[in-house]
C-alpha cells in the first residue's frame, strides 16, 4: 500500500502551526478599525436623531399638558413646570397636575440629552380658583434646548399656545414667544 506524499513527509519540510502568525492579526486589527471608523460617526448621529425626536416628543406632552391644565382646573395654563408633575400617589389638583413625566417637571428638568424650558407669558390668570397655590398665566413658551450641542442634540425647539413647535437649528436657547414664532415650524 501506498501512503500519500503528503502523509508520508516528516521532518524539516513540515511544521504545525499553533495560531495565527503576527501579520494575520495585524490584518484582522486593521479591518476592525476601518469598521469602527464607518460605524461611529453613523451611530452618533443616531443617537442624536433619537435625542431630537424625544425632545419633540416631551415638548409636545408638555404643550398638551399645558391645554388640559388650562380645561381641568380653570386657572389658565401652568403657573410653571413643576405644576404639570407631581407624584402619582397623590390626587391630581391644580398645583400638582401629575400630566407630565417626572423627569420633565422636576429640576434639573433633563431628558433625553435636552434640558425642558417652560415660561408662563402673557399676564396672569385672573382670578385665581381656590386651593391653587399660584395663579396661571394667558399664555406660555415651551422649550427644548440640547445639554450640549452637537453631543446631544443639534436643533432646539420651542412651542407657545398654538401648539405649533418651531426648531432652530443652531440649538441655542429660545428666549421668547416671537423669536419662537419666527423660527420654522416643524412638519
Amino acid at each position: 500500500m501506498k501512503r500519500s506524499l503528503s502523509t508520508r513527509r516528516t521532518g524539516k519540510n513540515q511544521r504545525k502551526q499553533h495560531g495565527f502568525s503576527l501579520i494575520e492579526l495585524l490584518i484582522v486589527v486593521a479591518i476592525i478599525l476601518i469598521i469602527v471608523a464607518i460605524a461611529i460617526p453613523n451611530l452618533l448621529r443616531s443617537r442624536i436623531a433619537a435625542n431630537e425626536a424625544s425632545a419633540v416628543e416631551n415638548l409636545r406632552t408638555i404643550t398638551t399638558a399645558s391645554v388640559v391644565y388650562n380645561s381641568t382646573w380653570n386657572n389658565g395654563y401652568p403657573p410653571n413646570l413643576d405644576t404639570l408633575g407631581g407624584i402619582s400617589s397623590n390626587p391630581a389638583t391644580c398645583n400638582q397636575a401629575i400630566l407630565v413625566d417626572p423627569n420633565i417637571s422636576t429640576p434639573p428638568y433633563q431628558k433625553s440629552g435636552y434640558t425642558m424650558g417652560y415660561t408662563g407669558l402673557d399676564g396672569t390668570f385672573t382670578p385665581t380658583p381656590a386651593g391653587c397655590a399660584a395663579p396661571g398665566f394667558l399664555g406660555y413658551l415651551g422649550t427644548a434646548v440640547p445639554i450640549s450641542t452637537g453631543v446631544t442634540g443639534q436643533r432646539s425647539f420651542c412651542s407657545t399656545e398654538p401648539a405649533i413647535i418651531h426648531f432652530d437649528i443652531t440649538g441655542s436657547a429660545i428666549a421668547s414667544e416671537s423669536a419662537c414664532n419666527a423660527l420654522p415650524p416643524l412638519q
